[in-house]
């Protein structure tokens, strides 16, 4: 019963979030509050298996939201089973105590003849020979849960890196790498953060070589260069897998950016932050996408950069921050022109042309080879061409929202000591540039192919090595 192709969904959700209170609420009021979203989520799901979708990933925290301490979420955790124990919960709710929240997700699944990926969390008792063991007498987990077509619980997945103001949750002793096989493919799961790190992300891909990988996520967006949609479309195509990445929305907390993103192009997406209503996007994948003769060649990301001598400039480089990292940069003086820009090992190379040199906009290029150490620490390299938010170079990395500079011709490219490389082209209005306008070479370059005028917002190579983590 092997399928070429399947349907995937992702669906962004505007959480309904409870009060902030001081004191845990009942186990009642937080059942309440969590029906109250998955009534809307509900919807979504039976409008994905109408339109034939396979498969439906919806938001981290999409349940109860992130408004937490670590005792007032307990209301709302349950016991979440290992997925061995062959449990399809909306025939048999009463077998793992209380699990109302699982019973319903597992009716929506079986009722709609559709898998549905959604994140709650899991609570484990131990006791004090466990000397990990939390004063209150359990562990709290950050979980994703898979229930397939017939409502049975098929996977189980523990947040692994939880990020910095994640109190609520406790972090699991060792990476899980939770896969499992579908009539479309083998599937890999993680989180909103786990994407910046090796474990469990590369390894699912890599070691357990998984075609699709499904994505909750709570990610707020940090412009210029850690975006949703630009940087999780991007780590599809660089690690050649499938991603249904589903964000909540919220715009205040500037939350939205979901996306089905195959390694070969972006398939569909969503951002938006004018409204505050969620999003269904569906579109058919390829099962297997190793097996397309579409699958993207491998690139070698140092090649092109070490073939050249670095172009000289007379002018001085100068630094400034982005997201708490220093950068060196170098302005773009001309409306053509080859810089050079270097930051310890690594050297970033561009060339370009611009349709005319606008004096209301200033552009630079920039490098960072270094570690970055706010909320997380991980080692980055990464060579960028940015619109400065002002004339001001002072203003180089602040966050910008439109640019009129059309690029008609680029090609960037950097000496990376890493094949973790992250291509991002994002187009004035935080939009992507269609796979038609740009190409990743073999040789490692990010440049332009057809020639179109472009208002490049940010072009980006950004690499993590792992290995100086």
């Amino acid at each position: 019963g092997a399928l070429d192709t399947f349907i995937a969904a992702v669906y962004e959700h505007a959480v309904i979030l409870p009060n902030r209170t001081d004191t845990p609420v009942s186990k009642e009021a937080a059942l309440l509050l969590m029906n109250k979203n998955i009534d809307v989520l509900e919807k979504a799901v039976k409008l994905a298996a109408k339109q034939g979708a396979h498969i439906i990933v919806t938001p981290e925290d999409g349940i109860y939201g992130w408004v937490f301490t670590r005792e007032n979420i307990y209301p709302y955790l349950e016991d979440i089973p290992d997925p061995e124990v062959n449990w399809i919960p909306c025939r048999d709710p009463q077998r793992f105590g209380y699990t109302p929240v699982q019973e319903r997700l597992s009716c929506l699944a079986k009722d709609n003849s559709i898998y549905v990926v959604a994140n709650l969390g899991d609570k484990k008792p131990c006791n004090t020979s466990d000397p990990q063991c939390p004063p209150d007498g359990h562990y709290q987990y950050n979980t994703d849960v898979v229930f397939d077509s017939q409502g049975r619980l098929v996977a189980r997945y523990h947040k692994y890196n939880l990020f910095e103001p994640e109190i609520q949750f406790d972090f699991p002793k060792d990476s899980e790498f939770v896969t499992f096989d579908t009539p479309f493919g083998k599937f890999g799961i993680f989180t909103c953060f786990d994407i910046f790190s090796h474990d469990p992300a590369v390894v699912v891909v890599k070691n357990f070589e998984v075609d699709s990988v499904l994505y909750p996520t709570a990610w707020y967006n940090t412009l210029p260069l850690l975006s949703a949609v630009p940087f999780h479309s991007a780590w599809a195509r660089a690690m050649g897998v499938n991603l249904l990445a589903a964000n909540t929305h919220n715009t205040s907390m500037h939350m939205t950016g979901s996306g089905i993103y195959a390694p070969e192009a972006v398939k569909v997406y969503h951002y938006d932050m004018e409204t505050e209503s969620g999003q269904l996007m569906l579109s058919e994948l390829k099962s297997r996408p190793r097996r397309e003769p579409t699958y993207p060649a491998g690139v070698d990301w140092q090649a092109y950069a070490r073939s050249i001598k670095p172009f000289s400039s007379e002018q001085a480089d100068f630094s400034g921050m982005i997201y708490f990292d220093e950068f060196t940069f170098t302005e773009l003086t001309k409306n053509t022109g080859n810089y050079t820009v270097c930051q310890k090992e690594l050297c970033c190379h561009l060339s370009y042309k611009m349709s005319e040199k606008r004096t209301d906009e200033v552009y630079a290029l920039g490098a960072f080879d270094g570690l970055h150490t706010v909320e997380g620490q991980y080692y980055l390299q990464i060579c960028t061409l940015l619109k400065c938010q002002t004339t001001d170079l002072r203003t180089c990395g602040e966050p910008v929202g439109s640019a009129f500079t059309k690029f008609e011709e680029f090609s960037l490219s950097g000496t990376f000591g890493t094949i973790y490389v992250f291509p991002q082209l994002i187009l004035s209005g935080t939009q992507l540039a269609p796979e038609t306008h740009y190409e990743v070479s073999r040789d490692g370059r990010l440049k332009s192919r057809s020639g179109a005028p472009l208002p490049v917002l940010v072009m980006a190579l950004y690499g993590r090595v792992f290995e100086k983590d």
